[in-house]
């Protein structure tokens, strides 16, 4: 399967990426809508990105909140269930950490993602070098632990 994971530049994007996040995390996982849409989709530093099929049609989806050069945050990661197991997410994150090396680096060239993992998707960021915090918590009633992990860009 092909897949393209592309930033979101229009409302219709925006409106499929909020789809596919209530399909999963909504009807999925019980969330409720106020739970799931918060006010930092629309925050101007906050970038969108989809993942499209080989038909182009959106099955994935995740966002990236900047918290200052040097430490970004990943969230809202959702893939349909028909298209897990894929590598769908695996290259959600990857554009994900693309955009945070290239856009969001330190005066040193690092940038620490931080992203708060359900339980159940914590091999999948172990899988792509993300260190595990050992304390879980619950949000929205599901459990969950914080993960990061530091990249390095060469500076010239």
């Amino acid at each position: 399967m092909s897949v393209a994971v592309l930033p979101i530049t229009t409302p219709e994007q925006m409106a499929a990426a909020w789809r596919i996040r209530r399909e999963v995390f909504v009807g999925e996982q019980g969330l409720s809508e106020a739970e799931e849409i918060d006010g930092l989709d629309e925050a101007p530093s906050t970038r969108h990105v989809l993942a499209f099929d080989e038909d182009q049609t959106a099955i994935g989806t995740a966002r990236l909140l900047v918290e200052r050069p040097g430490l970004v945050h990943i969230g809202r990661v959702a893939v349909l269930s028909r298209a897990r197991g894929r590598g769908i997410g695996t290259a959600i994150m990857t554009a994900l950490e693309q955009v945070a090396s290239a856009e969001h680096t330190d005066a040193a060239g690092q940038v620490r993602i931080e992203l708060s993992a359900q339980e159940s998707a914590l091999d999948f960021y172990r899988h792509l070098g993300y260190e595990i915090a050992p304390h879980r918590y619950l949000d929205a009633r599901i459990w969950h632990q914080d993960a990061h992990k530091i990249l390095s860009v060469h500076m010239p």
